[in-house]
């Protein structure tokens, strides 16, 4: 019975190899149990590749899916499992683990859920760490009060929240001011712990966002006392993973509840990028009375790994509704006001209304002219694309390849624009969007491209190489090196204005990067983005691919595509199945 089960589950393209493999171990380990438990086995294992955390029976009982395989009556399936010696409850070590709720878990996603919410619940409220107790008028006069009509000073609440509580969230959009609260915070630190000073660790997912924290926290922090400071900071920031000592080849960390990480204050940004994983691994790294601080936008794209770790902290409960008066919201502080999107910004009202999940309204703004920071183009073809978007390519790229003589100026011209795509693959997916944009740009002259590495190549790393110290998400560019007789190196921008080269035959696994998808461009920013929508609806469309999209742009974004399909998008919600967001406000 169970191998004609897995043999159609085989024959179905819902699941992989993976799958299947791990449908077949649960039947050697409980060859007495009914086909359910391989069936569930199966869909479990499904789920979390597809960026769930767990199974909700119930949920998949409701919703099916396309499979000639038919789903068990509920209660059935349920009793199969908490019968078979595979699965046992929360606490039990057995491969599968299920909760009274009816979510079925991989038994190491459930640990990690576990030990994070156990760790964030153990900091709410006030942290028994060193003191960080900055006075009254400090504050004021780092955060004033705006006028009563225009309503509290989030920032100034956040300030608050992160020198009271041993656990904070402050979220907001671009131009919020997220990283600029931490570093006044961080900036008085470094004048008022002379006696006993805090040991800081700053850290991100991605290189990239490591480093523009470090500017940005040295930058507003400039009144304090440099020195100091850096001090408190010595590693600098760096990526999660660099923070919690990567094994090489082993998805295991030196850091950990043994050896801690050294640090009094954990600051993480770009936080909705951690995969659950991840953040749970952090977690559970932190010495016990460390404050932890995360800062993200809760409305962007979650991690490309399961889990959607800032979305289940932050969110109050679906549809809107509000679980109680758990805890845990005093410890979340949501940014309102948008310090670079003014009222007339059109970039702001569409992406209020794609967060509304208004796709009509956010159509509406797309055409108005009365926004010219943002502009929609649609329909359009594949066979469209090399022709109407020619001068576009040529415009948004001409600045950078130019001037090909100073690696700065590369740098900040290439920040100018960038295209971003929705799919990794097919006619409008990214490797094909880059070679029409190669094609433009070599018709005009503009680049070479008759070897591989020709001068002006952009390049984005896409494997972490901790030994070059380069990243998944990095971009660099291909450059004449007068240093090398001439030769070609890659050039990577570096922390506080440095720059690197090496040699391409040394770099990790990398891309050309005119184009990029919209996952991969979180954490980054540019002057201009054009999106481009496939022509038709697919699952990795959603509300928060577009917001994070639209949101990428800090002067002006054109998107082009369908309308049918980019309101379906807007009305889509990314849903990933995790009992977090009830262990942390269902506590009360």
């Amino acid at each position: 019975m169970t191998r004609d089960l897995i043999q159609a589950l085989a024959a179905s393209d819902d699941f992989s190899p993976l799958d299947l493999h791990f449908a077949r171990f649960i039947a050697r380990l409980a060859p007495d149990a009914p086909p359910d438990v391989a069936l569930a086995a199966a869909l479990v294992s499904r789920a979390q590749r597809e960026g769930h955390i767990c199974l909700d029976l119930p949920e998949t009982k409701k919703k099916g899916f396309s499979s000639p395989v038919p789903l068990p009556e509920s209660r059935a399936w349920r009793k199969a499992l908490e019968q078979s010696r595979v699965t046992g409850k929360p606490g039990e070590f057995t491969p599968l683990i299920l909760d009274e709720k009816g979510r079925l878990y991989l038994y190491r996603y459930w640990y990690y859920q576990q030990k994070m919410a156990d760790g964030i619940l153990a900091r709410i409220g006030t942290s028994e760490s060193p003191s960080l107790q900055i006075d009254e008028k400090t504050l004021d006069r780092l955060f004033p009060e705006p006028d009563r009509d225009r309503g509290p000073n989030t920032q100034r609440a956040a300030a608050l929240n992160a020198l009271t509580r041993g656990f904070c969230v402050i979220s907001g959009g671009p131009g919020t001011g997220k990283t600029t609260v931490i570093a006044k915070l961080l900036g008085l630190l470094a004048q008022n712990q002379e006696d006993d000073p805090l040991r800081i660790a700053l850290a991100a997912p991605t290189g990239k966002a490591a480093a523009r924290m470090q500017e940005a926290i040295l930058r507003e922090g400039a009144d304090a006392d440099r020195t100091r400071l850096q001090e408190m900071i010595p590693d600098g920031a760096s990526t999660l993973h660099r923070l919690l000592g990567a094994i090489p080849g082993s998805s295991r960390f030196r850091r950990g509840p043994g050896n801690p990480i050294p640090a009094d204050l954990v600051v993480v940004d770009e936080a909705s990028m951690v995969d659950f994983a991840l953040m749970a691994k952090l977690v559970i790294a932190l010495p016990e009375k460390a404050r932890l601080i995360l800062l993200g936008d809760k409305d962007q794209l979650a991690s490309v790994e399961a889990g959607a770790v800032l979305g289940d902290i932050c969110n109050t409960g679906r549809d809107g509704k509000s679980p109680g008066d758990a805890p845990i919201r005093e410890s979340i502080v949501t940014l309102q006001k948008n310090y670079r999107f003014g009222e007339g910004s059109g970039i702001r009202e569409l992406s209020r209304a794609v967060n509304r999940g208004d796709g009509a309204a956010a159509i509406s703004i797309l055409k108005d002219e009365a926004f010219p920071d943002i502009r929609w183009k649609g329909p359009y073809r594949p066979r469209d694309i090399p022709g109407d978007f020619a001068e576009t390519v040529i415009e948004g790229f001409s600045p950078f390849l130019q001037n090909l003589s100073d690696p700065a100026a590369v740098f900040s011209n290439l920040e100018r624009f960038r295209i971003l795509c929705a799919l990794r693959k097919g006619p409008y997916g990214v490797a094909a969007i880059n070679r029409t944009a190669e094609k433009i740009l070599q018709s005009r002259g503009l680049i070479h491209p008759y070897h591989q590495w020709y001068q002006g190549r952009p390049v984005m790393i896409t494997r972490n190489d901790y030994g070059l110290r380069l990243f998944n998400g990095d971009v660099g560019v291909a450059l004449l090196d007068p240093e090398a007789r001439g030769e070609i190196r890659v050039f990577f921008p570096g922390p506080e204005g440095n720059i690197r080269k090496m040699h391409p035959h040394r770099l990790p696994e990398h891309e050309t990067v005119y184009a990029m998808t919209v996952h991969k461009s979180q954490g980054s920013e540019f002057d201009t983005v054009l999106m481009l929508l496939p022509d038709r609806d697919t699952p990795v469309l959603t509300r928060e691919l577009i917001y994070t999209g639209v949101t990428r742009a800090r002067e002006r974004a054109e998107i082009w595509g369908d309308e049918k399909v980019f309101e379906g998008a807007v009305a889509r919600r990314i849903e990933r199945s995790s009992g977090l967001r009830d262990a942390l406000w269902e506590t009360g």
